[in-house]
């Protein structure tokens, strides 16, 4: 009889913690901000780090209209992998347990965007379809910027 209560006691300890976690990986750290977005809380470099990935999904979305305009499919190819989803490993762990599910889901499909921006470069040739898609990918920043902010908690 004792082991079984202690095996349910177990099992509730191990269900909160999952819970605990799981709630903490969908909701990430984040509290109302005073201008309507939510407000990320992360640590000086969590955030320098999120900053400098937005820096080079701009910096990538300007190469890639620039080889288009010169037809230059190799540059497209190059600028958009360097956006896509192998980029991700080098997003610190610490950060994706403190974003949004939400901002998690925009960033994951701006990647795959971004992927999907190589492949059409690769295979059809067409700036103008280009431009479209980088069309597409550019609202997920704009959804992205209006519904977040990014505030450094100090540790």
């Amino acid at each position: 009889m004792k082991n079984c209560k202690l095996s349910w006691t177990l099992v509730v300890v191990l269900a909160i913690v999952v819970a605990i976690f799981g709630y903490k990986f969908t909701v990430g750290e984040v509290q109302p901000s005073d201008d309507g977005r939510q407000a990320v809380m992360l640590s000086k470099d969590e955030r320098n780090a999120l900053l400098l990935e937005m820096r080079t999904w701009l910096l990538n979305s300007q190469k890639i209209l620039a080889a288009s305009a010169e037809k230059d499919f190799a540059g497209v190819v190059s600028a958009a992998k360097e956006s896509g989803m192998a980029a991700e490993a080098d997003t610190p762990g610490s950060l994706f347990r403190k974003i949004p599910i939400e901002m998690k889901t925009l960033g994951f499909d701006t990647r795959g965007k971004f992927d999907d921006i190589a492949a059409d470069a690769e295979q059809h040739k067409d700036s103008d379809r280009i431009v479209s898609k980088l069309s597409v990918a550019m609202n997920n920043c704009i959804a992205c910027h209006a519904m977040y902010r990014f505030v450094e908690t100090e540790q």
